[in-house]
């Protein structure tokens, strides 16, 4: 017996939660086959099996939160497998054991080319349940595939491969589903007289013995949004936050970005506002160093960071991510606004790595982007600040006396009290606001 235990994760990562199990007890698996996907602080990913054998036990269920270095799963390994159902198996059973390993476990095969293959498994299955292969055919298919059959509450194990090798497909998949809906669409139950349903309309009392409808539900806190909560707590209890706030003239800006956008369309480059945002960001980071710290509470010492990873909050449909845009400030404006859209799109599909989730020295949160106005943000720990960039949009303002209509850009820096005094966040915010209202500026800082 092998007993695998979680993996070392990478980026100091403790625990992660058993999101789904790609294998059953049973099941027989190869060296590196994908066996469950697993969900740490940022990242969904896969982890795979360290050797070819058969699940003997699964320890940790889905749901479930495991701490590194704690047994998930248990491996019978192949040889020993082999040899114990060599000694119970019987002469038929192990002939088509060998018949079906030959055939590559293939069920697409023995559909067509195999019949006789076929014939000769059912009596051994009946007889008994396939020693050899633990009562299940292995089933060929991609993790995609196996995530897809599980949000389709498809048994793998009865879709036909449409592939010569006996592989299951997305479509296969696909198919097999809409074949199911459309044999229960068939086999549902006439619906019921709407008589009742118009009395009770109506204000008739509903039936005696009628369940009445729950008040309320209850959803057990999982997965991404649990880490999120965790994250806050974190953030929340350790760290007293204070937040400044202010306004700045977006009619520069907005200039600059038209300017730019026929040039960057040109070049098959999205160019929204917040490359330019984070661009003007990293020379105010540099002239306030102590807002890319962070403070060692165990030692009590402010650790300056010489790398500028900006973290950019980023809405998913499970919660909220912060990719990282790792050394922002040796990137062009259009390799910002490049690597941007790669960050925020895996970071939406949950498809990017552990080292594009962490490690961020500051964090830029564009509220704007899902028609925020303002609010104030909670700092990544264990970062010192956030600044929360809201909609662009007109208001009444003063200018030489007289009210005009200008492009306002509210803005919301919350910091760590411990590090940062109202004052240096006011000359923070006084900065940002300069730069945001004189773009310009940069130019003379281009090599």
């Amino acid at each position: 017996m092998v007993e695998f235990r979680l993996p070392d994760l990478g980026e100091g990562m403790e625990e992660a939660e058993i999101r789904r199990w790609l294998v059953r007890v049973g099941e027989r698996v190869t060296a590196y086959q994908a066996i469950a996907e697993v969900e740490t602080d940022k990242a969904v990913t896969e982890i795979t099996s360290p050797v070819t054998g058969r699940v003997a036990e699964i320890r940790v269920g889905e749901g479930t939160r495991a701490r590194k270095g704690e047994v998930l799963v248990v491996f019978e390994e192949e040889a020993a497998a082999s040899a114990g159902e060599r000694a119970q198996s019987s002469p038929v059973t192990a002939a088509t054991a060998v018949t079906t390993e030959a055939t590559g476990a293939s069920r697409g095969s023995t559909a067509q080319a195999g019949a006789g293959v076929a014939t000769a498994v059912a009596p051994a299955a009946g007889a008994g349940e396939g020693a050899a292969s633990g009562g299940r055919r292995r089933v060929l298919a991609a993790p995609a595939v196996r995530k897809l059959a599980f949000e389709l509450g498809v048994d793998l194990e009865q879709v036909p491969p449409s592939t010569p090798e006996g592989r299951v497909t997305l479509a296969d998949v696909r198919a097999f589903a809409e074949r199911q809906r459309t044999a229960a669409t068939e086999s549902r139950p006439e619906p019921a007289q709407p008589v009742a349903v118009a009395a009770t309309a109506n204000g008739a009392q509903p039936q005696p013995g009628a369940a009445p409808a729950p008040e309320e539900e209850r959803q057990a806190l999982t997965g991404l949004r649990r880490r999120i909560a965790e994250r806050m707590e974190r953030s929340w209890r350790s760290i007293p936050h204070a937040t400044a706030f202010d306004e700045a003239d977006g009619g520069a800006l907005v200039a600059l970005r038209e300017a730019l956008l026929p040039v960057a369309e040109r070049r098959g480059l999205r160019l929204t506002y917040l490359p330019l945002l984070v661009k003007l960001l990293i020379p105010v980071l540099k002239e306030f160093p102590i807002f890319n710290a962070s403070l060692d509470e165990e030692r009590r010492e402010i650790v300056y960071k010489r790398v500028y990873h900006i973290g950019i909050a980023t809405a998913s449909p499970e919660g909220l991510l912060v990719p990282v845009l790792r050394h922002a400030d040796r990137l062009s404006l259009a390799q910002i606004a490049s690597e941007l859209e790669r960050l925020i799109e895996g970071g939406r599909r949950r498809s990017l790595g552990l080292h594009e989730l962490t490690g961020s020295t500051f964090t830029l949160n564009n509220v704007g982007s899902f028609g925020g106005s303002s609010g104030t943000p909670i700092i990544n720990y264990p970062e010192a600040a956030i600044l929360a960039v809201g909609r662009l949009q007109e208001k009444a303002v003063v200018r030489n006396g007289s009210l005009v209509a200008r492009p306002v850009l509210p803005l919301a820096l919350s910091f760590d009290h411990r590090l940062i005094d109202g004052a240096q966040a006011g000359a923070f915010l006084a900065r940002f606001k300069e730069l945001v209202e004189n773009p310009q500026q940069l130019l003379l800082d281009v090599v």
